[in-house]
């Protein structure tokens, strides 16, 4: 197997994939302020395609590998990879991760944001909140020098060692660019001062899947949804991020911030915190 090479962006082509991502993040946006309970994952994938079409972009997943939409709607147990459809029927208490993807300009945007419909469980919340907060924790190990298994070590210490909870080991962040999935891998799981070194230029793509149980998943019938093999919910956020140079902080490509905007101002969705503001906003694009 011919191994992949990592791929270095000109400034120029990183102000192309922002572009990519800051779709996705309109996206999501628009979602978000639509969702409701007894709304189906069809209604707001059809949305989805109209909305990147007629912004200049098409669905970065859609025909990917066979991909037939263009979210990615992975409700409850679903990890990822869910298929939306008329029968994926949203329900007060759901949580939901929303997965996008477009392409643009030669370019690939890509993110992810876990919704909460309506009277979620607290334990639940507080797996979506420690895994928007291990999101964080990764995208600060990833910086020019350190490598990838800092960002990995950052999220599993945090969510498995500390909270217990089931870090998915068959589903890795990765590189973007050219192509929606390059080298490197980056894992949710792994060891300090391990694997591919970053560099400025890089772009990858970091996403905690987080189990509130068992960290074990299976295959649905369909091929694509990925579900815990306890059936206890799981969440999901993802920013893409440009490794800058001397060590400085990354250089966020997404931004959740109009997501999470809608979500305040949309009464059928709980709003998910920060547990570390700070944290937070040393990474908001400018």
């Amino acid at each position: 197997m011919a191994v992949r090479k990592m791929e270095f962006k000109t400034p120029e082509e990183i102000e192309l994939i922002r572009q990519s991502c800051l779709l996705v993040s309109k996206t999501l946006t628009e979602v978000g302020k639509m969702l409701k309970p007894g709304m189906t994952g069809l209604e707001i994938d059809t949305f989805a395609e109209e909305f990147i079409r007629d912004h200049g972009a098409v669905p970065g997943f859609k025909g990917l590998y066979g991909c037939p939409s263009t979210l990615l709607v992975s409700q409850n147990e679903e990890v990822v990879h869910g298929l939306p459809d008329k029968n994926q029927v949203f329900k007060d208490g759901d949580i939901l991760s929303i997965d996008c993807g477009t392409y643009m300009n030669d370019f690939y945007g890509d993110a992810a944001y876990t919704f909460c419909v309506g009277d979620v469980a607290e334990e639940t919340m507080d797996l979506c909140r420690r895994t928007k907060h291990a999101l964080y924790l990764g995208i600060d190990q990833a910086r020019a020098g350190n490598r990838t298994g800092d960002i990995s070590f950052a999220v599993q210490s945090y969510t498995e060692r500390k909270h217990k909870y089931g870090v998915v080991r068959e589903l890795v962040g990765h590189g973007l660019g050219r192509s929606l999935h390059e080298a490197p891998d980056v894992p949710n799981f792994g060891k300090r001062g391990r694997g591919p070194v970053l560099r400025e230029g890089l772009v990858i793509a970091i996403e905690p899947m987080i189990n509130l149980g068992t960290k074990n998943v299976l295959s649905k019938p369909d091929g694509w949804t990925i579900v815990t093999k306890d059936r206890k919910p799981s969440a999901h956020y993802e920013h893409s991020v440009a490794i800058t140079k001397g060590g400085e902080p990354a250089d966020l490509m997404s931004d959740h911030r109009p997501i999470e905007e809608a979500i305040r101002n949309n009464p059928n969705l709980k709003f998910v915190d920060n547990l570390d503001d700070e944290l937070v906003w040393r990474y908001q694009p400018v």
